[in-house]
Parts: structure tokens; sequence; C-alpha cells
């Protein structure tokens, strides 16, 4: 119950701050008015009654207390104001009235409103005025403690002040902090949903364009020669329901990706790799694109990701070939081990449809060049090179170079 209440006492508190200035001025008022009727020296210690502030000192007090509303808005001119009351007093009053008090509240506001060495500037300044018009005026010899008082007081306030002002700049340093964490955090979140998001674009890409551009070329077949020859019709029918049915396997593990952790449906076969080289270069044969394969040691222990990227780079070169090289091209597959790193290489000599006067083909232009973008960005991401250029004298080359011995560091 207390803790709700005291959270609540603070909001208000920062919302109207003019008003807790008011009733701090109010409470300043009333001590300093009852402190002006005690006499603290008599002759068996402090009496009370035994004196009563004249009418300058409660003009004064009154003066003093008002200029403490304004102590937030205005903290230097309130202090300014404070002390020309003090001084006043300390210069006219006979018995002594402790309008000093205000001061001394207006000088902890301007230390907890500004930096050190402004406090202590105008701290020392304030300290050493008051106490030494006190101990140079009034009845009183310089020694006394209501002169020493005024000393400590003020010092006091100075130095309360600036270890309020620290405790807050400490406390907004930690909010800083916090804040610029949780930003940070929250735009870390932000940058691996965005990469997590392009590689399933770039995987739904692969497999889209490899099994849709298959299906394509054997439903041309089929229709092609579905009267005259039907034996040819059903065999071409057969290889569409086959790539349809891989594809359809590729996009459900690819989509099985975005499940939640631990979904017992999402999918645990391995990712696709040069292990199934054979079997993508089958699907190429039947759709009719000669395609021979040179395989090095690779080796059997390749990283994952490097084996996924070298056959995602054959099946989208090859894809391409299928789609732009035209119907006579034929295509070459070449993966070697060539010291920490696998070249893969993609060749056809096939002039293609695309191809200007100069011979430069631009492969995917139905796809706005997404396939050799993805292909880059599985290369950069491991830290290798790739390069798809025309040929000399005709045809089309992918040639990547994937580093091993970084992807096995862990860094690529």
């Amino acid at each position: 119950m207390t803790t709700p209440l005291r959270v609540r006492g603070r909001g208000w508190a920062r919302t109207h701050p003019l008003a807790v200035d008011a009733a701090l001025a109010s409470l300043v008022l009333v001590c300093m008015v009852v402190g002006s009727f005690a006499e603290p020296y008599g002759e068996h210690g402090p009496t009370w009654g035994t004196r009563a502030p004249d009418l300058t000192s409660l003009l004064l007090m009154a003066l003093g207390a008002l200029a403490l509303v304004l102590r937030r808005r205005a903290p230097r001119t309130v202090l300014a104001a404070t002390c020309a009351a003090s001084l006043t007093e300390l210069l006219t009053g006979g018995p002594r009235a402790p309008v000093v008090m205000c001061a001394v509240i207006a000088l902890f506001t301007v230390a907890a409103t500004t930096d050190r060495s402004t406090t202590w500037r105008i701290g020392l300044v304030t300290m050493a005025g008051l106490t030494g018009v006190a101990m140079l005026s009034g009845p009183l010899p310089w020694y006394a403690q209501e002169n020493i008082g005024i000393f400590a007081w003020t010092g006091m306030a100075a130095a309360a002040g600036d270890a309020v002002r620290s405790r807050r700049a400490f406390v907004d340093a930690i909010r800083e902090r916090a804040e610029r964490a949780e930003r940070t955090r929250e735009e870390e979140a932000r940058r691996r949903v965005a990469e997590e998001r392009l590689r399933i674009a770039r995987d739904l890409h692969d497999v889209v364009a490899h099994h849709i551009a298959l299906v394509n070329v054997q439903a041309g077949v089929a229709a092609h020669v579905m009267d005259k020859r039907p034996d040819q019709a059903k065999e071409a029918l057969a290889h569409v329901r086959d790539a349809s049915r891989s594809a359809l396997g590729e996009l459900r593990a690819t989509v099985g990706l975005l499940r939640q952790t631990g979904d017992p449906e999402a999918p645990t076969e391995p990712a696709p790799g040069l292990h199934r080289l054979d079997e993508l270069v089958e699907t190429f044969r039947n759709a009719g694109l000669p395609v021979e394969v040179a395989l090095g040691q690779v080796g059997l222990d390749l990283p994952a990701a490097v084996d996924l990227a070298a056959f995602r780079i054959i099946q989208e070169a090859l894809t391409n070939v299928q789609k732009h090289a035209g119907r006579d091209a034929t295509a070459e597959v070449s993966v070697v081990r060539v010291g920490p790193n696998v070249e893969v290489t993609v060749i056809d000599d096939g002039p293609g449809p695309g191809e200007d006067a100069d011979g430069a083909r631009e492969p995917n232009t139905d796809g706005g060049g997404h396939g050799l973008l993805g292909m880059r960005e599985r290369v950069t991401a491991l830290g290798g090179s790739c390069t798809a250029a025309p040929r000399y004298g005709g045809g089309f080359r992918v040639h990547a170079i994937l580093p091993v011995t970084t992807a096995e560091g862990g860094t690529a």
C-alpha cells in the first residue's frame, strides 16, 4: 500500500514542481518565524519566547520564502535575492532572525542544477560573503557559534546539492545505457530476422526456379508429342510428376524452417548437398539437357554451409542453362578441391535466345536476376568469390570459389 502511494506522490511532484516549491517555501517561512522567537544564548541555555522579530525581519523572511517559489526556474537569481535578504538581516537586525535559511536552500538548488566547478565557485563566494558579514557585524564576537553555523550550513548545502546532482547524473547514465542496450538488442533482432528472411527467400527461389523450369520443359514436350507419340508424352508427364514431388518436398523442408522450435511436424531431413549431385544432374538430362560432371576429390567432410552452397550454385547455373542457352546446348559441371578452397564451375556452349549481338547473355531476365544475385550472396556469406560472365566464342561460365577452412573455423 505504501509503495504505490509513494510512486504516485513522486509522479505528482514531477508534474507539479511549482506546487512543491510553494509548499517548501511555506515550510521554510514557518521554520524561520518560529526560530526567530528562540534565544540560543540565554543564561541557562536556549530559551523560548524571550525575544520577538521586528517588522523588518518578518518582511525579509517573507521575501526570502517568496523567492524560493521560483528556485527551479531561476536558481541563481533566487540565490542572489535570498543572499541580499540575508545580508540585510545580518547588517540591520537587532536580534538576528534566521533569514539565512532561505539562502541555504537556494544554494542547494544551484548546486543541484549546475556543474561541480560552478557549484564550488558560487558556494565559496556565498559562504565567504555571508560568514564574513556575520563575523564583522553585530554584537557577537567573530568566533560565535551563530557565525560558525552560517559557514557550516552553507558549506553543507553546496556539498549536498553537488551530491544530489552527481547521483542524478549517475542514474541518468544507467538509464541511458539500459535504453541504448535495449535499442541495440532490438536492432540486432531485426537484423537477424531480415537475414533469416533473405536466406529463406533465396532457398525458395532456388527450389522454385529449378523445379518449375523442369516442369515447364517437360510439360511442353508432353503437349507437343501427345497425339503422335503418347508413350513419350507419358514419360514426359512422369518426369513432371517426379519434379513436382521433389519441389513439394523441398518446399516443405524450407517452409518448415518457419515452424516453432520443438514442433513435431518440423522436417528433420538433411539439407541437399553434393551427395545429391547425381540426382540433380539426372533431372536435367531427363529434361533434354546433356550434362557432363567432373567431380574431383572434394572429400565427404565438407562443412554443411559449403556443401549446400555448392549444390545450390550448380542447381541455379544449370537452371539458367536450361532456360536461356537454347535447345542444342550442353553443360559441364566441375567440382574440385584446390588447396583450402572448393571451386565450382558450370559452363555451357549454347548461344541462347538472351544473347545480344556481342554474345552477352543476361540470365534470369524473367526473374530480375535474382538467381545470380542469390549465388553471389551465398558465396559472399562464406567469404568466397563468384563470377558469372559470357565465354569467349559463345556460351556462359559460372565460377565460384568456396573457402572450406574459413567455414570450418566458424568465421564464415
